[in-house]
């Protein structure tokens, strides 16, 4: 079964338009961040693209957050639009960023922001010129490496390393996209807006890499580390830097959880398909048919392994985890 979702690395096309100029929403979720959140606010003033606007929410903090957010927004004037809370409920990190999404104007590209990170000055300026690569009409996602530090901000390592060119496959089996470095193009908001997801069990960036990757669009990866990424202990989702941080902690989850999370991904993707490209949606069709339990799941397992080949983790040990979680989940 081939697999037409395509990557391309930035730089490797003449800017098209003006995008590498135009205005950029930043989307920022707030859950009890005072801690850090100044640190982050100040890096955005300090971005070498200058031309952003602010989306943000509070998602029911109970410490300062609100308070440095509303002073914020006043220094920063029209550059800053609150989106109001639905029905001042606890929404949850994708059902927040969802929320934001929605209220992006047509036409502007995306950068998700965390609370806690420190942007590097070109941060935006590097992810607008590889989505002015693509064609105005290509949904695109760009994701870069990040600079692990402690609660301090002294580093302690990088991120693991993105590979030069991924694929829908491949996204169904892990998530490379770190929500606090993607930017999307228009074209890829407009795809999200049709589909974001209603349940917590996928997290918004994780869907983001796998709909644009399934709708054929393109993957952008920069191996250049874009932001600090603060590790304090109470990270919505961590980075472990080591290689067997990420195994042992994929070998104490276990293949149950992995598997009930791929069972979930495809079922939502199918009741999407009219977004995916047809030969994305076989795959997803034939997947389907293998995530039986029981030893008859277990041969179809094994057999879709040797027939779709991009239905791997891109390190050749976490493939190695991924084929036992598959294959026993």
């Amino acid at each position: 079964m081939q697999d037409n979702s395509q990557s391309t690395m930035p730089g490797r096309f003449p800017a098209q338009s003006g995008l590498s100029d135009a205005p950029v929403a930043i989307l920022l979720s707030l859950y009890n961040g005072g801690t850090y959140l100044s640190e982050q606010l100040a890096s955005l003033e300090g971005q070498t693209h200058t031309n952003w606007v602010l989306y943000w929410r509070d998602d029911g903090s109970t410490d300062g957050t609100l308070s440095l957010m509303q002073h914020f927004s006043q220094k920063m004037g029209h550059r800053c639009i609150m989106v109001t809370p639905r029905n001042g409920q606890h929404l949850g990190v994708t059902a927040s960023y969802s929320h934001l999404l929605a209220a992006v104007p047509p036409d502007m590209p995306v950068a998700f922001c965390d609370q806690d990170d420190v942007w590097l000055p070109d941060k935006l300026a590097r992810g607008l010129k590889a989505l002015a690569t693509l064609p105005p009409t290509q949904p695109g996602l760009y994701c870069a490496r990040q600079t692990l530090t402690d609660r301090n901000l002294t580093p302690v390592g990088l991120s693991p390393p993105l590979p030069q060119a991924t694929s829908f496959l491949a996204a169904l089996t892990q998530n490379i996209a770190t929500g606090c470095t993607i930017m999307l193009s228009p074209a890829a908001c407009d795809l999200l807006k049709k589909s974001m997801p209603a349940s917590s069990h996928i997290l918004h960036d994780w869907w983001a890499y796998l709909l644009v990757a399934g709708a054929g669009g393109n993957i952008l990866t920069d191996n250049r580390p874009v932001l600090l990424y603060r590790q304090h202990g109470q990270n919505a989702v961590g980075a472990p830097a080591r290689f067997m941080q990420r195994a042992l902690g994929a070998l104490r989850r276990g293949p149950s959880l992995f598997m009930d999370i791929f069972r979930a991904n495809t079922l939502y993707l199918l009741s999407r398909r009219q977004l995916l490209t047809p030969e994305n949606q076989e795959s997803l069709r034939l997947i389907q048919q293998g995530l039986g339990r029981g030893w008859r799941g277990l041969a179809a397992r094994f057999s879709l392994l040797q027939k779709m080949e991009q239905l791997r983790r891109h390190e050749k040990l976490e493939q190695l985890v991924f084929r036992l979680w598959f294959l026993l989940g």
